[in-house]
């Protein structure tokens, strides 16, 4: 398994940034594995936002996220970044960190997630 650790979370307001940043313990590894972020607000489930292939080259975006979020990685520092745009009160959830098992096409289904960071609150405010 590969550890993930997830940083920049926070308070914004409406219509707000922020980028969050996902670190990855196993060098040699993460260059090959498809990365994306899922969230989960109180009493909801837990909803892919985004992933992105192990090269960078495909990607992948919730509806709801689309045009507002940007998925990005750094092979060369084993980090994987959520750049999130025009925040609004429907984007407050605990944002998870995900490392797929296969394509980042087939990690948009939680249960094509093989390893998870613990989260972090991104809250909206309006």
């Amino acid at each position: 398994q590969v550890q993930l650790i997830e940083s920049g979370g926070g308070l914004v307001q409406a219509g707000g940034s922020l980028r969050l940043s996902c670190a990855a313990s196993s060098e040699g590894i993460f260059s090959i594995k498809p990365m994306g972020w899922f969230r989960q607000a109180p009493g909801e489930e837990r909803d892919f936002v985004a992933s992105i292939s192990a090269q960078g080259i495909a990607r992948y975006y919730a509806d709801s996220v689309k045009g507002r979020f940007t998925i990005s990685r750094d092979n060369a520092k084993n980090t994987v970044y959520l750049q999130m745009n025009s925040l609004n009160s429907d984007d407050t959830a605990v944002y998870y960190c995900a490392a797929g098992l296969t394509t980042a096409q087939a990690m948009t289904v939680a249960r094509n997630v093989g390893s998870w960071g613990q989260g972090t609150q991104v809250t909206v405010s309006s």
